[in-house]
């Protein structure tokens, strides 16, 4: 059985929430979905993923067909952040980051207070679980970005990295972003779920 859906002109997370309605409810063995954006091509070739299907995309115009097939081994999903015993005695905590800058007032403290921010977060140890940016906060983690190296050295010891992709799209900032996994707002909804304690910055 293969199916297919038309996910051209839908925001964010549309496209996902509808492959993942056709899943659930069809469980096809064979897939397509058409989009029209490289984070809507992301973000449903991630899901298929997850779920356990084998995915390959193309390009035809403007348009990116995602195509996804059942019964064989994927790549490999994020590794857990912690042992099942760790995680008996340790928060899951979810840190949301939606500015470039701390506070309003001086944008040039804020920033230097967001740099202090994100290279002290590793003090969290491992109870800091996911690192997510949204909005302005997207743009701490493109090439040019001062905490870059500390964002690297964060995902190397295990946090897990967010970072929307309708944000790096609209800032035009998709193909600079250098480190963490472009999402949408099903994965950040999710986490948030999953989160023992979730902090807004």
């Amino acid at each position: 059985m293969s199916k297919e859906i038309d996910c051209r002109g839908l925001a964010c997370p549309a496209p996902v929430l509808k492959t993942k309605e056709l899943v659930e409810q069809e469980q096809p063995e064979k897939l397509s979905v058409i989009v029209d954006n490289e984070a809507a091509r992301q973000n449903v070739t991630r899901f298929l993923e997850y779920q356990g299907f084998v995915v390959s995309t193309r390009e035809e115009g403007n348009d990116l067909y995602v195509a996804g097939h059942a019964g064989e081994e994927t790549g490999s999903k994020p590794a857990p952040v912690k042992t099942v015993e760790s995680e008996e005695i340790m928060q899951k905590i979810m840190v949301m980051v939606g500015n470039d800058r701390v506070g309003h007032g001086d944008d040039e403290l804020g920033l230097k207070l967001m740099v202090s921010f994100l290279n002290t977060l590793k003090e969290m140890g491992d109870e800091l679980w996911r690192l997510v940016f949204v909005n302005n906060g997207v743009k701490m983690t493109i090439s040019d970005s001062e905490v870059l190296p500390v964002l690297k050295e964060l995902e190397e010891r295990g946090v897990y990295i967010l970072v929307c992709g309708t944000c790096l799209t609209h800032f035009d900032l998709l193909e600079k972003k250098m480190v963490g996994e472009t999402t949408n707002m099903l994965d950040i909804v999710t986490a948030m779920q999953l989160a023992d304690k979730v902090v807004n910055i």
